[in-house]
């Protein structure tokens, strides 16, 4: 049993290297008529869980012993890497695909043709506007092509893909979800190759057999986050888990994000971080919902690191709860703040509909006098920066005579708080349930 938890032990991890290559066939076995693997690096039609054919590119080989056939890591073109998926040779096409759109000369191609997926079709067949391509993207988590990237960014992209191109855990199992993993996350090498990871909810140690994941479960004495618990409001709380005193913890809980979150730098020393730790809590103890880091001095003026929801608890209220309470920690440092960048699809969408509410609120219930963009950022701890690009994006704000200037009507205002977009959140932060005194003010970002 010490086999299965010393790696959860305090450790140095360092940058993965992850070496590919292909699997190969030696002769006999092609001329004995075994199944030969498909080529890395080429394209081919493959079935979705939708049922529709798209193409895809095999990124990486391996053999199943337990179904006796090769599997293929694919990336489906255009889509978020979060969809790329180990998938049987059942689901592709048997000749590769041209991306040049030219005839693909296969059988099942000829008797059934494939339904292929055309992203940014319309109904209409009209050509969309720059907007509506951007919100698309945004909905449908396309990501940037390196040639809509500036030459940095795209330079740290193609690092970023290479290092973290294989997902090779494929679903864990935490308390009482298994959930399907997203993406590429550098445990330590025994456990980074299992297809499945078993995780103690409460202590988040992390296993390779469901027989030692028992074990440990009916020993574990944790059934809460490590550190201090901070708030407390109905079934909800919020723990403050500091990485100076709880390395270990800290670790396994950057692993466990890393699974589904992409552009995050995942940080092994975890002692210049806070955790703050949301849980939904019983009888049985507090089962982590999500989470998200804050750096203890941040040069930038960030408020939040990464910031993370797990995906059974996602579209419930969650994540804008969370973003709501890093700005309440802001409030009571009095200063303000930003999530550090680039946020994730998903996270984009979150903040600036937890920004728009915000503002929105504010606008609707302001009588008389003038209202700037410096008052906005003062009252609610968000950006200047922010309080623009929001704005912006829902025509509230011009620039005039060299500086930016709020322009809106109250009818203007009714018509976004209406709007679908801009829906209530579900959850909100109780500011008298918030039991937690600043440590020392940080002069990044003071008001």
């Amino acid at each position: 049993m010490a086999e299965e938890v010393k790696v959860n032990e305090e450790v140095e991890l360092k940058k993965p290297e992850i070496e590919e290559k292909p699997v190969t066939q030696n002769d006999d076995d092609a001329e004995s008529g075994e199944e030969q693997p498909l080529d890395i690096g080429e394209h081919y039609l493959v079935r979705r869980s939708d049922e529709n054919w798209h193409p895809a590119e095999i990124i990486q080989t391996r053999y199943s012993n337990t179904d006796q056939q090769y599997e293929y890591y694919v990336h489906y073109e255009g889509y978020n890497r979060r969809l790329d998926e180990w998938v049987p040779r059942g689901r592709i096409m048997s000749s590769r695909f041209n991306m040049d759109g030219s005839k693909v000369n296969d059988k099942t191609w000829k008797e059934r043709p494939p339904v292929v997926t055309d992203l940014l079709s319309d109904s209409t067949d009209r050509k969309i506007t720059r907007n509506q391509k951007r919100r698309h993207d945004e909905i449908n988590h396309i990501q940037k092509t390196y040639a809509e990237m500036d030459p940095t960014t795209a330079a740290l992209e193609k690092e970023h893909e290479q290092i973290t191109k294989v997902k090779y855990i494929d679903r864990i199992q935490i308390g009482r979800f298994e959930i399907d993993t997203w993406y590429f996350s550098p445990y330590p090498e025994e456990y980074g190759r299992q297809s499945k990871l078993w995780i103690c909810e409460y202590c988040l140690k992390y296993m390779r057999l469901e027989k030692s994941y028992r074990y440990h479960m009916s020993e574990c004495t944790s059934r809460q986050p490590v550190g201090k618990e901070i708030y407390r409001k109905g079934t909800l709380s919020v723990y403050e888990v500091d990485g100076k005193d709880y390395k270990i913890y800290c670790q396994n809980l950057c692993l466990l994000a890393k699974l589904f979150l992409d552009h995050k730098t995942l940080y092994f020393d975890v002692e210049p971080f806070l955790f703050y730790i949301l849980c939904e809590v019983d009888k049985q103890g507090a089962h982590i919902v999500g989470y998200f880091s804050k750096e203890k001095e941040s040069p930038d003026g960030n408020n939040v690191a990464c910031i993370l929801t797990l995906p059974p608890y996602q579209r419930q209220g969650y994540g804008k709860l969370l973003i709501a309470f890093s700005y309440e920690l802001s409030r009571r440092e009095e200063t303000v703040g930003s999530p550090e960048q680039p946020l994730s699809d998903l996270g984009k969408l979150s903040y600036r509909s937890y920004w728009s509410w915000v503002l929105l609120e504010i606008l609707r219930d302001f009588r008389g006098g003038t209202l700037s963009i410096k008052d906005l950022s003062q009252m609610t701890s968000i950006t200047q920066t922010d309080i623009i690009s929001t704005l912006q994006s829902m025509n509230m704000v011009k620039y005039w005579k060299g500086q930016h200037v709020i322009c809106v009507t109250p009818k203007l205002v009714e018509e976004h708080i209406k709007s679908s977009q801009y829906k209530r959140p579900r959850l909100c932060v109780d500011s008298g349930a918030l039991r937690w005194t600043p440590r020392r003010h940080n002069k990044v970002g003071k008001k």
